[in-house]
């Protein structure tokens, strides 16, 4: 897909999350890994992030991406497993299981009810 197909409304943020900026910053991408903006590592560690919730669409592109480079960065990572989807099952179990057992020290895989829960 590119952004000169697609309905510009399919890119916004949907409602729930849409009312939480501001105050949340909402940053858009270049490439496959967040952190491929210039400057975001350092922005959201000068902010004292330590912990990130990672959600998002290819599993086992993007977030893949983006979750290798936060653990290399020393970021904790929080992984709704629910609200990761890809075009292909078999790549997104691929990735995810993986996560869990071997990455555990550094990925949390959780669910978003569990993940809202324990927010509150």
């Amino acid at each position: 897909m590119t952004r000169a197909e697609l309905d510009s409304g399919l890119l916004e943020l949907v409602g729930p999350l849409a009312r939480l900026v501001p105050p949340a910053r909402q940053i858009e991408k270049p490439a496959n890994s967040a952190f491929s903006r210039p400057g975001f590592a350092t922005a959201i560690k000068r902010r004292g992030t330590t912990t990130l919730v990672v959600t998002g669409g290819e599993t086992d592109v993007c977030v893949l991406a983006t979750v290798m480079q936060a653990i290399d960065l020393g970021f904790r990572v929080v992984l709704p497993i629910d609200a990761l989807c890809s075009t292909s099952d078999g790549a997104h179990d691929t990735v995810v299981d993986p996560f869990g057992a071997r990455f555990s020290s550094q990925v949390e895989a959780t669910t978003t009810e569990d993940l809202l829960r324990r927010w509150q």
